[in-house]
Order: structure tokens, then sequence, then C-alpha cells
């Protein structure tokens, strides 16, 4: 397994997004300085006692900080386990999926007591208030990430200290989206290149607060890290495949994909869920996958009725996919490549081995030429082939992000004409997904 990257001596991924969010909730929450707050040169910024507002951002800001803002700071009504716990109880309450999961087990028991072992340092129930007070959504988030975590967990008969550890991870693994810019969690945003960088980064600066935490261990900052990989590689930050991901590292990665889609789709989100797993079988653990539509399939999902779009804005859909397809075969053309790029390496040989998978994967999900006119009026087959196709557009414009990620010199210089080719399919595949 690759090292996980050294932990500089201070957080510098996004501290101005963080201390703006700090500030932000000093203004309705009592935020005091426990200790007297230096800069890494020795310039002592801010005294003892010192209760912070938003004055005190510009000062904070223009200076790298000797320790991490938040090792100085308390914050009245902070985050602890029991407000935690009181939390995970209300979303078995009212939430789909943890009501779910609770039902599968027969019982809440035995999902929430990683939550009654749980210790908080003051750094990390700092950083939890924070979340809850400036992003509430992501800390309901994380509990269902570590709920649908503990259930697989329990599924897959892991010991109760590896069950206590994954909690934690789970919990924690989105503090680096506190340190990255809002404007990650406005919809319609439109994401470059360069921003996507930002986003690769925030599980490692995750990582990087577990760890400074001191008192967690390997494992947890290990499945911090890996909770964006996939099995096939495909994932960030370091692309590790199969058995490079750690074992709690596999477990976070599919809870947090199976918590983000349970909130994204109230509506029909076992049919949805199924789809993603099955259109993505190659991405997730098989024996977690399979613990999940076991799960699903015992769902009660009969008062969902899926809603089928309309016939020609489907066709549409069909027509883009199949578009990027064949605007692949004239980039390989153009370059005089042969079908197989085995031998070959780079971004080409990169993004037609992603394509070909996702070929294979959509025959493997069913979906086939002449679909629209053999399912007719059936509004369920609709729906499911509508988000087949939206999901393999979406995977579209995954294999564009791998490959700006892996060669970006390259893509931006254009100099050697495979690299050419894959900047201009690449560019082609953000456009299109611009003017959707």
């Amino acid at each position: 397994m690759s090292e996980i990257p050294a932990t500089p001596a201070s957080d510098p991924l996004g501290n101005d997004h963080y201390l703006r969010a700090v500030t932000a909730m000093a203004q309705t929450h009592e935020v005091v300085a426990h200790g007297a707050i230096y800069s890494e040169s020795g310039i002592k910024l801010i005294d003892k006692g010192t209760r912070i507002d938003g004055r005190l951002h510009e000062r904070l800001v223009r200076h790298k900080l000797r320790e991490p803002v938040d090792a100085h700071l308390t914050v009245a009504n902070a985050v602890t386990p029991a407000a935690l716990l009181a939390q995970a109880e209300q979303l078995l309450q009212t939430a789909w999926l943890p009501q779910l999961l609770a039902q599968a087990l027969g019982g809440s028991a035995r999902l929430l007591a990683p939550l009654k072992a749980l210790s908080l340092t003051p750094g990390i129930a700092f950083k939890l208030t924070v979340m809850r007070e400036q992003m509430p959504d992501l800390l309901v988030h994380s509990l269902e990430v570590m709920l649908t975590a503990q259930y697989l967990a329990l599924a897959s008969q892991m010991p109760e200290a590896a069950c206590n550890r994954l909690a934690v991870a789970a919990l924690l693994h989105d503090l680096g989206v506190l340190h990255m810019d809002p404007v990650w969690r406005d919809p319609n945003h439109q994401v470059t290149g360069t921003e996507r960088s930002h986003l690769v980064v925030h599980p490692i600066t995750a990582m990087m607060v577990v760890r400074d935490a001191g008192v967690y261990g390997r494992a947890v900052e290990t499945a911090v890290l890996e909770h964006h990989e996939r099995m096939d590689g495909t994932g960030y930050p370091r692309g590790l495949a199969g058995d490079q991901i750690s074992a709690l590292g596999q477990v976070l990665l599919l809870a947090e994909v199976v918590a983000a889609i349970a909130e994204k789709y109230a509506h029909d989100a076992v049919s949805q869920l199924s789809l993603v797993l099955r259109l993505n079988r190659r991405k997730f653990p098989p024996q977690l996958t399979q613990h999940t539509l076991a799960l699903l399939n015992g769902a009660d999902d009969a008062d969902s009725t899926p809603t089928a779009p309309p016939k020609e804005q489907l066709q549409a859909l069909i027509h883009q996919l199949q578009q990027a397809f064949d605007q692949w075969q004239a980039a390989k053309a153009a370059c005089h490549l042969p079908d197989d790029l085995a031998q070959h390496s780079g971004p080409m040989a990169f993004v037609q081995e992603r394509l070909r998978s996702l070929e294979h994967t959509l025959i493997g999900a069913g979906m086939r030429s002449g679909d629209l006119e053999h399912l007719q009026d059936d509004a369920v087959g609709l729906s499911e082939l509508s988000f087949v196709v939206r999901e393999a557009l979406w995977q579209l414009t995954s294999i564009v992000n791998g490959c700006e990620r892996r060669w970006p010199a390259e893509l931006q210089a254009q100099t050697d004409p495979q690299a050419v080719a894959a900047a201009q399919w690449c560019q082609w595949v953000r456009d299109m997904a611009r003017a959707a």
C-alpha cells in the first residue's frame, strides 16, 4: 500500500475558508481563545481570553499559524458524543436509510454502540461544531455514513474494535470539506479542471486533521484518506485499486456512496441505488455490494412510482452518449491509432480503457439499442433506462477528470498528437455536459 502523505507542520490547505467558517460561527456562538495564538514566526496574533469575531479574520488569514487555529479555541455548546448519539437516534426515527438499516438488524442498538464508546479530542469536537453550525447537512451526512458503515461492518462480521475505528473514520471523513471553497456547495456551479484539484485534496486534508489529533490511529487515518478511492483504481486521491485499499477504507467508500444516493433520491432511492451498484460493480467491493443489495431487496419500495422522462428527452441523452463514443473513435482515427491500445500508455490509453469498461458495464446493466421501442409505455423501465444513461454520462465526466488529473501537463501542452486528441475529446465532453 502507498504511504500516507506526510503531515506538514500546519494545515495550509484551504485555511482561509475554514477561518471564515470559524469567524462566521463566532457571530452566534461564543468562541474564545483559551491560549495565545502565534504566527509561525512567533508574532502574537491573539491574546489568551480574546473573544473571536469577524474582525479577527483578516489578522489570522494573513499569517501562517504555528499551530491549527482551533488548538487554542473553545466554543460554547460544543459537539459531544452524547449530542451525536442523540442526533443519530433522531435520524433513526426520521430518515429513510437509517430506519432501513435498523429494521434489517432488528433494532438500532448495534448501530449506535460505537457512539457510546466514542471519544472526541477538543480540536475534533471544535471542528464538528463548526460543521454542525455552518454546514448542518454535512454533519447529518457524516452520521448517515457512520450508520451505513456500521451496518456493512456488522454484516461482514467485523470485530468490535474495527467497528469502533470505522465509526470514527466515518464521522470524520468529510472534515476536509470545512477547508474547501463554499462554492463547491452550489449545485449550479460549473467546476473547472483546475478547481477539481481542491476536491481531490479534501480527503488528504481530513486525514491530516485526524492525524494531528494524535489519538485515533493509523487505521482511521487511512480509511479517511481512502473514502473516495474505487476498487478499479478510478478514485482519488491516490488511485488505489483492490486490496491496496484498506478493509476499513473499502467499507467507508461504499457507505459514503450509499448514504449520498439515499439523501439525493428521496423518492425512489432503492431503485436508484440498485442501478448505481449494477452500473459500477467494478468500483465497489463485491461482498459489501452484495450486503447492500440484500438490504435493498428487503426494502418496501412498493409505493415508489418512478417518473418516466419524455421519450424525446431520453432519446437526446442516449444520442449524447453515443456521440461520445463516436467522437472517441474519430479522435483515434485522426491519430491513425489501432482500436486496441493495450501496448500504449498515456491519456489516450487511459481514456480507451475507461470507455471500454463503461461500454461493457452498460451491456452488463442490460442497456441495448432499441430500448425505447422495447419499453414502449413502461414507466418503470423508462425511468431505469434514464438513470442508467445519466449515470453513464456522468461516468464520461469522471473519465475526463481522471485524465486531466493524471496528465495535466501533457494535455495543456498539446505537443504530442495523442495528447492533442485526448485533450480535444475531454473538451468535447465538458462542453456537452455544460450545455446539458
